[in-house]
């Protein structure tokens, strides 16, 4: 008898690399460069260019000026999906995540401060950094990277509020354990400073790195989770994570 073995399916490298491309444009509203695609998918710029071609002939991007933008084959291929609200932008929101987490290879998270709290309103997993309990993060904002990053964007009141109600508790040995030892950004153009680390202060065997993200007076944060084996990546990933807060995810982040 012949035995039936499960195959792997075949993957067109071409056309995932054009979703790919699909995808980056659609999170530009006024339209990207090619160079900006490039950054935003991880192509390099000859094939991106050669991708972008072959979308516009067949109309899934149109190219105005320099920019690229979706045409009119993509309004037709999801008619019931909202254009607009909640729903819209929580699914904006987790492409922009799953874009980044396979661009960097490491779990990201997005979290805001919102009403007084600290709160994780969306994250991707990764071998060896799986999603974090959302209580757990709310409380533990001063041993996490976002919550570190949060609670340097507050005030100083505001962080005297927050860290009442919830007190700098050790999480691990090297958890930070007085306010003073928190750090602090820049009021204006916090997004130039440096992202903020935490190792292993969090969780044993977990490093991280966040970057705000600043409209007006919304606080929010992207940030990054490795194992400890990858925390040698750890400056070059956050270097990266860096470069890629740009006008897609914010509108994305604050979209939610």
């Amino acid at each position: 008898m012949r035995r039936v073995t499960a195959e792997a399916p075949t993957l067109i490298a071409s056309a995932q690399r054009a979703l790919r491309l699909l995808e980056a444009a659609a999170q530009h509203p006024a339209g990207a460069t090619a160079k900006q695609l490039a950054r935003d998918t991880g192509l390099a710029l000859g094939t991106t260019y050669h991708l972008l071609r072959t979308l516009v002939h067949d109309r899934y991007l149109e190219r105005r000026e320099g920019r690229y933008r979706t045409g009119p084959a993509v309004s037709g291929l999801s008619p019931e999906e909202p254009l607009d609200g909640p729903e819209a932008g929580r699914s904006r929101l987790d492409r922009v995540l799953g874009r980044i987490a396979h661009q960097l290879h490491a779990a990201v998270h997005y979290a805001r401060y919102k009403d007084g709290e600290v709160e994780l309103v969306a994250a991707r997993a990764a071998p060896g950094a799986n999603i974090v309990d959302p209580e757990r993060f709310r409380i533990g904002a001063h041993a996490h990277a976002s919550g570190k990053t949060l609670l340097a964007l507050m005030s100083a009141e505001e962080r005297r509020a927050h860290l009442a109600r919830y007190p700098m508790v050790p999480f691990t040995p090297y958890t930070l354990r007085e306010p003073a030892q928190l750090p602090l950004l820049p009021g204006p153009g916090p997004q130039r400073a440096a992202p903020i680390t935490q190792y292993q202060e969090y969780e044993l065997g977990l490093v991280g790195a966040a970057v705000p993200i600043v409209l007006g007076s919304d606080l929010a944060a992207i940030g990054v989770a490795l194992p400890l084996s990858q925390a040698h990546r750890l400056t070059a990933v956050a270097e990266k994570l860096r470069t890629r807060v740009g006008e897609d995810l914010v509108t994305a982040a604050f979209g939610v």
